[in-house]
């Protein structure tokens, strides 16, 4: 049996709720601990006072004062101030004020006296190593997380499996007479005194998380298990099939976009991108990796024998109980570990989000509409790293041009969204099926529309320019941070800039922000050190209402649930094309941009929707580059033509 958490460990302490006691208590014991004299900690209160919000003490003397979070955790272990749990991992910056308000709510709520430690943990708040390293220093020890193969095997082999897991502790190595031992719960006398007896000497305890223990756990049973080795791989392939049917199964249904299976050091993670962010979904040993991969690679039809090159795939899956088909993209990647396996997953949504609905401010759209997608010929560019939404953008647009009179004809690797009416081509280049090949065939087809999925490179980003030349619209993705930079990089492909001038007519750069879960969203005021953080006074936010969610079960208790869409849309101007024949830099294009195209970058367009309690200013700070001193609210609303 694995070792499970031990709520002694906790101190049932009332949580303080007051701040300026708990940064008096903290500041005496990092005074009387040396890290600082009684002048720092009155500047830092100082400075808290004028920021506002919930500022902690650590954080202000990180920047002031260069102290470090691993000097306050030695000095809490020898100090051990009286203070509860929360507050500590608070002022340590394992969590923000927020989180511990959610989980004090919880706490009171809930039937069982659940700690609050273990409330952070489960809802993925804390992570458990850092919770098992203030509970070790609130308890005067030091924290320890061996690996397996970091132990004295000498040591291992002298305790039996039985008594590791009855008495959760592992033996490390020995020193002198001593033999350091890492314990879960180290104020347990009978696990000391059985290690001790085991070990035949003296011990020194530390303290080592429960998943920590838990690996050792299973490694050793794996290791005791090995003789058995062919029948468990026999087990193990007839698993396989169901659990890769679970692991997509949970992953689709839950709106994940891709798939993360990756290989530990004793033990495989499976983790799915939702809303952006990666969550655990699954652990399994790591013995059962290479059936999963070989499973996974037999549905992809990639090469099941090799496993020293990285290989791609693609996945028809059929949910067995509904029948709904999915499609995947699989990558196969050799690590030290393993295989290392990702799924992308491609067309989630089968309808296809109108133009109108995007997330375009209305001013923003009409001159995209007017000055671009009407235009007779020329180059539509989306671009944004990877997941930004660019395919669905392009195929909005797609959908919009798309009818009885206009011939439609795409090249794509692969092809994400299949409509009726468009020629659509998936790129093979196994079979020379190259984006140039097809691109070469396509100017034949008699098109009025080329999709073209994506510029990799030079080649693929000149054809694209002659295909424009010639009379043709052409639409395609790109990967770059913002609208200008997809101008840039183009003349970094030594493509001429003339050309550039004479057929691009759009670049419009995206990404996407989690979305306010509106089950728990309640309006904010936003505070003025955010506001700065992004180049704003507190009067250019007139008229903003913020929101922020405070967590619940619909959203997983992340305040976030789903996504939204930020745009810049740069409509080329002359002046644009001027600067761009004259080969100016991204900061002159982007003033010339701003000034006569009527550009709201991205960041604008972000701060817009923060404004009206869509996302939240911590999405934006996370998210979204910050290129150019963002414009008032007011002036926002005005371009965008959003409120």
């Amino acid at each position: 049996m694995a070792a499970q958490p031990d709520s002694r460990l906790e101190r049932s302490k009332q949580p303080v709720n007051d701040l300026d006691a708990v940064r008096e208590l903290f500041g005496a014991m990092l005074v009387r601990g040396g890290l600082v004299d009684p002048l720092a900690i009155e500047r830092a209160n100082r400075v808290i006072s004028k920021l506002g919000g919930d500022r902690t003490l650590l954080s202000v003397l990180t920047s002031t004062e260069g102290l470090s979070r691993e000097a306050v955790v030695d000095c809490i272990r020898l100090h051990r101030p009286d203070l509860p749990l929360g507050a500590i991992l608070v002022e340590l910056g394992m969590i923000n004020g927020g989180q511990l308000r959610q989980a004090l709510q919880l706490q009171a709520t809930a039937k069982n006296e659940q700690k609050i430690g273990a409330i952070l943990v489960s809802r993925k708040m804390l992570r458990e190593r850092d919770l098992t390293l203030v509970l070790a220093a609130q308890l005067g020890f030091i924290c320890e997380e061996p690996d397996i193969g970091d132990c004295d095997r000498t040591l291992i082999k002298a305790v039996s499996h039985k008594a590791i897991e009855r008495f959760c502790f592992l033996p490390i190595r020995r020193v002198g007479e001593e033999v350091v031992v890492a314990f879960t719960d180290p104020m347990d006398q009978n696990a000391r005194t059985e290690a001790a007896r085991t070990m035949g000497s003296g011990i020194r305890p530390v303290m080592c998380s429960v998943a920590t223990l838990n690996q050792a756990i299973g490694a050793l049973n794996r290791q005791r298990e090995r003789g058995e080795k062919s029948k468990q791989d026999s087990e193990e392939l007839k698993r396989a099939p169901d659990l890769v049917d679970r692991i997509l199964i949970q992953s689709i249904s839950a709106g994940a976009s891709d798939i993360h299976i990756e290989p530990l050091q004793e033990r495989v993670r499976v983790r799915a991108r939702i809303d952006g962010i990666l969550r655990e979904l699954h652990e399994f040993p790591s013995d059962e990796l290479p059936a999963l991969v070989s499973r996974l690679k037999i549905m992809s039809e990639a090469d099941i024998a090799e496993r020293r090159r990285h290989q791609d795939g693609r996945i028809e899956f059929e949910h067995p109980e509904t029948g709904g088909i999915t499609d995947l993209r699989a990558s196969f990647y050799v690590t030290v570990l393993g295989e290392c396996v990702v799924l992308r997953v491609l067309n989630q949504a089968s309808r296809i989000i109108e133009l109108d609905n995007i997330g375009l401010g209305p001013s923003v759209l009409e001159r995209f509409k007017n000055g671009a997608l009407e235009s007779p010929s020329g180059v539509v560019i989306v671009t944004g790293p990877t997941g930004s939404g660019k395919t669905s953008t392009l195929y909005s647009c797609v959908n919009h041009l798309s009818d009885d009179t206009t011939s439609i004809i795409s090249a794509e690797d692969p092809v994400e969204y299949r409509i009726d009416g468009i020629s659509q081509c998936s790129v093979a280049p196994k079979v020379g099926r190259t984006f140039e090949e097809s691109l070469r065939h396509v100017v034949r087809q008699d098109p009025d529309v080329i999709v073209l999925g994506e510029i990799r490179d030079a080649a693929t980003a000149e054809s694209a320019i002659q295909a424009a030349l010639t009379g043709h619209k052409v639409l395609t993705t790109f990967h770059t941070e913002d609208s200008i930079g997809g101008l840039l990089r183009l003349m970094n492909m030594k493509i001429e800039s003339f050309l550039i001038s004479s057929t691009v007519v759009c670049v419009i750069a995206q990404r996407l922000l989690r979305r306010v879960c509106p089950d728990c969203s309640h309006p904010v005021t936003a505070e003025v050190a955010d506001l700065q953080a992004i180049g704003w006074q507190m009067s250019d936010a007139q008229g903003a209402e913020f929101s922020e969610g405070d967590g619940c079960k619909s959203c997983h208790f992340t305040g976030y649930s789903g996504r939204i869409a930020v745009f810049e849309a740069l409509v080329l101007s002359e002046a644009v094309r001027e600067a761009i024949l004259e080969r100016k830099t991204s900061a002159q294009i982007r003033r010339i941009s701003l000034e006569s195209s009527g550009l709201v970058t991205l960041l604008e367009d972000g701060l817009s929707k923060a404004a009206r309690g869509d996302t939240t200013l911590r999405e934006i700070r996370r998210t979204l580059p910050r290129l150019a001193t963002p414009r008032s609210l007011s002036e926002i609303r005005r371009l965008s033509g959003m409120r």
